[in-house]
């Protein structure tokens, strides 16, 4: 691993330059690990000059996911993408493998890796299906995606090293090769968590970005003011393809219809960064619940849950715009400049200009 994946963390977060997304309140950790029991690992690839990739797993519990299976939902943005375990998850609306993000080249070798990690498992001696849930983007600009170097082995270890607390975030796991508004994406990860009156729950989103558009960073216009912007004549990166991979996590107790409905308003976080989802753009949402776990078993019947009420529903899908938003801000603040593939490099996003610019327009209190 090189010095640049491991300066990561020396970058700053949105809020350690003073910049607040929203009313909701983050979680100790502004990340998705702030919904109990919600880990996350990544695997980076960095080798030679042109191998920038990587996996990023999320887990929602660390028990066995596929006998203790948790409701979830996945919205589609725009579906140019290669997201595999969609149909059965939408059919039946239980997530039963951790959920992988990796290159678009590398979605088999995540199924076969989460297919492993689930059959390896104590209690799954007898499983001979498994819906394993894979997201990708494009990282060819900076990785010889072609070479298709991830594999299983580097699934597991992802798996096998996700833990709870701080995220990594930027240039590393799945978002070490990926671009984002014509600069250095990758992961990132931000929180809310609800007034007690509002219901207390928290929610958690974790995105790997690598699209283009208008960056807006607050409402202020970043991209414009910085001239990097799709369609500008005079700028020669103009970032119009890709796709953003969305996991949302929460500890309130839905159903997947309403985990659906979750999903759907992460896109508007999505577009408040600049996003107009273009048509080469795969933007997919994953929404799960950990408030209860759905038994696979031969019981006819399942246990009766409470879940919050439709009308109740409001300050979620507030909370959630809020958080993608920042998690977003969080991808490009925190990654590095990258140098990959045939020597094309990604330039990190230049903050001093950046909070310059929202200064400017008034959008840091």
């Amino acid at each position: 691993m090189s010095d640049s994946i491991e300066s990561n963390q020396q970058r700053p977060r949105a809020r350690d330059l003073g910049l607040e997304v929203g009313i909701f309140k983050p979680g100790p950790f502004n990340a998705i690990t702030d919904v109990a029991g919600v880990k996350v690992g990544h695997k980076t690839l960095w080798q030679g000059d042109d191998i920038r990739t990587g996996v990023t797993a999320i887990l929602p519990h660390e028990g066995n996911l596929f006998q203790k299976k948790v409701p979830a939902a996945i919205y589609l943005g725009n579906a140019f993408g290669k997201l595999a375990g969609y149909t059965q998850l939408a059919e039946l609306g239980t997530l039963e493998t951790p959920i992988a993000l990796t290159n678009t080249l590398s979605v088999a070798a995540g199924l076969t890796g989460l297919i492993r990690h689930t059959l390896e498992q104590s209690g799954n001696e007898n499983v001979t299906s498994v819906n394993a849930v894979v997201g990708e983007t494009n990282d060819s600009f900076l990785n010889d995606i072609r070479g298709m170097h991830v594999t299983d082995k580097d699934v597991l270890e992802a798996i096998g090293s996700a833990e709870g607390g701080r995220v990594k975030e930027g240039s590393i796991g799945a978002g070490t090769g990926t671009t984002c508004f014509g600069f250095k994406g990758g992961i990132g990860t931000s929180s809310r968590i609800l007034p007690h009156e509002l219901g207390g729950y928290t929610l958690g989103v974790l995105v790997q970005t690598n699209y283009g558009g208008l960056l807006t960073i607050n409402g202020a216009p970043v991209g414009k003011e910085l001239g990097t912007y799709p369609f500008h004549k005079v700028i020669a990166n103009q970032q119009t393809q890709g796709s953003c991979m969305i996991v949302l996590a929460t500890d309130a107790p839905l159903s997947p219809r309403n985990l659906k409905r979750l999903a759907k308003r992460s896109l508007f976080g999505l577009a408040k960064t600049g996003s107009p989802m273009f048509h080469g753009s795969g933007d997919y949402a994953i929404a799960f619940s950990t408030a209860y776990t759905l038994q696979h078993s031969q019981d006819p019947f399942i246990p009766a849950t409470r879940l919050v009420a439709n009308i109740y529903l409001d300050a979620l899908f507030l909370a959630i715009v809020e958080a993608t938003e920042e998690a977003v801000y969080n991808s490009l603040f925190c990654a590095t400049t990258v140098t990959g593939f045939k020597g094309n490099t990604a330039e990190a996003i230049p903050l001093e200009q950046v909070i310059t610019i929202i200064k400017k327009f008034g959008r840091i209190p």
